[in-house]
């Protein structure tokens, strides 16, 4: 047997990185997030008052379940009515398909606060004719017109994932049910929609995000969500930890 001799070699020695520029920004943007939140730390231990928390943390918390029935009412109804608008968005049929697009350009394009407005404040222009229509019990209410409005919102921007996740699944996949026989419902049923529903669970997860900051907006139509019970108790208390608290 032939003897094979190997010759070590050392590992050349690590070289220490230098404190650039970038590194000391980046060490003092760091340094002032530790600081900001050691402050906001010791400012609610300090700040702690126990009369103020039992007064209005049962009114807080009420309101917090306020936000999240909301939030959850208008992702679920949102949800249901982006598909049709999603289908009709991809339609070949110019007409639905240049509705769709109004539709969805209208929503993005406008603030949610002015269509909050526009619900709650314009429903009242038109109680005869909704009256006649047995709907104003439900535009009369402030939550009901929240709910409304945001429903119609995140039904335009989850129409817009639910399209893009549909277009980004190859077309190759469509052909190749094509051409086993599979009719374009079932392709659409086990192909198609399982790939665009992981596509779209990120963007999703933002359009959640993005409703839960945008809720606080119900309060200035008079919802005692979470945001609306913290301007009540700033309002009798003049304490801005109220703020942080929500």
């Amino acid at each position: 047997m032939s003897e094979t001799s190997t010759t070590a070699v050392m590992r050349p020695p690590a070289t220490r990185r230098g404190w650039t520029r970038a590194r000391v920004l980046g060490a003092v943007w760091l340094a002032g997030w530790v600081a900001l939140g050691a402050s906001v730390v010791a400012m609610f231990v300090l700040g702690f008052d126990p009369d103020f928390f039992w007064r209005y943390g049962p009114r807080m918390l009420n309101g917090l379940l306020v936000t999240l029935q909301l939030v959850a009412l208008a992702v679920a109804l949102g949800a249901m009515l982006a598909l049709p608008v999603a289908f009709a968005r991809a339609s070949k049929n110019p007409l639905v398909g240049v509705a769709a697009y109004a539709y969805v350009y209208f929503f993005r394009g406008t603030p949610l606060l002015a269509q909050t407005f526009l619900v709650y404040y314009g429903a009242g222009q038109f109680r005869g004719l909704l009256e006649s229509a047995h709907l104003w019990w439900f535009f009369r209410d402030a939550f009901n017109c929240a709910v409304f409005t945001f429903t119609l919102n995140t039904a335009a921007y989850q129409a817009e994932i639910f399209r893009g996740a549909i277009d980004s699944v190859p077309r190759g996949q469509t052909e190749g049910g094509l051409a086993l026989g599979l009719s374009r419902w079932n392709i659409f049923r086990h192909i198609v929609a399982p790939q665009a529903m992981i596509i779209a669970l990120r963007p999703f997860g933002n359009e959640i995000i993005l409703m839960i900051k945008g809720s606080a907006i119900a309060s200035v139509i008079t919802v005692f969500d979470l945001m609306g019970e913290t301007r009540l108790a700033f309002s009798r208390s003049f304490d801005f930890q109220v703020y942080l608290w929500a």
